[in-house]
């Protein structure tokens, strides 16, 4: 009960890409890079294992970015047609690729990456993967038409992936929908159906993280406009308690989003933001543990599990582990309680 675990993402090592940086480029190449990747794999379980993490990742390490590993991996994506475009509702820029053909797998994507994590841990593993509508909002579409058909391709695509990963032994697989917190309309137009489609049987867990962006300045910006409370999930959860998705991971410390909200999930598994990942204040076991009891006034303790509020990649890694450890022992305080 409370098994703690994190969004996704840790910073990767300053030997290995740029510190502190979404897309950071790479600093080693070749047979050097494939071994950096996997030396830095270790370190985050690592530092996972020793913080008291139970159902832990690969931190990311092996991808220069949450929706490029899975895109890289795709036929029909161009990244020599980079295009800047305006994502999450114009939030910020970025430089996207662009679809110029059917989108298919060339074959298995992070297969040997989930392989190598389930050979290196004892414990349980999460694998993280873009969700549907976030691919469809970090890429330029020239083929599809509409986001709704890309949206659904991406989903068959994922759906491939995923049971794959399931096979080899992951535990939960996690997509990635930070672009839920954004288009509303979209959730409840195809977004939860493209969810759906994604976790078709699948064997394992599955969850969905839901929240409202990295720790850059774009998103704290963005959150300064959103009033007193921050109620975009009122609109979600609903939704997503009638899905297939197995649980659902949120932002709680440090927000405005009224905790009783989580009560809109009914049974869902809910993975409980309790650490703060756009401050570079590091919280106490004793705050963590407060987050942790204010959600058990709402769903019963077997649904919680203790987790970071978004992935900690743009943070300094020292900072990431203090705020790991800090996590491990909230969670920890609160066991003790219950028993």
């Amino acid at each position: 009960m409370l098994d703690a675990t994190i969004a996704g993402s840790l910073p990767k090592p300053a030997w290995l890409a740029t510190p502190k940086a979404l897309w950071a480029p790479w600093r080693l190449e070749g047979a050097a890079l494939e071994e950096g990747r996997r030396d830095a794999v270790r370190l985050a379980l690592q530092d996972q294992e020793e913080a008291g993490i139970d159902i832990v990742t690969d931190g990311e390490q092996t991808r220069r970015h949450f929706v490029w590993g899975f895109v890289e991996g795709l036929e029909g994506v161009d990244f020599s047609k980079m295009i800047t475009i305006g994502i999450r509702a114009d939030r910020y820029k970025a430089d996207v690729p662009t679809v110029t053909a059917p989108l298919t797998r060339r074959g298995p994507i992070h297969s040997a990456e989930a392989r190598f994590l389930r050979s290196q841990t004892r414990r349980r593993v999460k694998f993280t993967l873009p969700g549907p509508m976030t691919i469809a909002d970090t890429i330029h579409d020239a083929y599809y038409g509409s986001r709704a058909r890309i949206g659904m391709a991406l989903a068959a695509l994922i759906n491939e992936e995923a049971r794959e990963l399931a096979a080899l032994g992951v535990d939960v697989i996690q997509l990635d929908e930070p672009a839920f917190n954004v288009y509303m309309d979209e959730v409840r137009e195809w977004g939860i159906e493209a969810l759906n489609r994604a976790v078709d049987g699948l064997p394992c867990k599955t969850a969905v993280h839901i929240c409202y962006g990295y720790g850059i300045k774009a998103n704290t910006d963005w959150k300064k406009t959103l009033g007193g409370e921050w109620r975009q999930y009122e609109l979600t959860f609903p939704l997503l308690a009638g899905s297939r998705i197995g649980g659902v991971s949120l932002e709680c410390a440090g927000s405005r989003v009224p905790m009783s909200l989580i009560g809109l999930l009914g049974d869902k598994d809910v993975l409980v933001g309790a650490v703060d990942v756009a401050s570079d204040r590091v919280e106490t076991p004793e705050e963590v543990a407060t987050v942790l009891r204010e959600a058990m006034k709402h769903v019963k303790p077997s649904q919680i599990f203790p987790c970071t509020n978004c992935g900690m990649v743009p943070l300094d890694r020292e900072l990431a582990r203090a705020k790991l450890r800090a996590l491990g022992a909230g969670a920890a305080l609160v066991r003790r309680d219950l028993s």
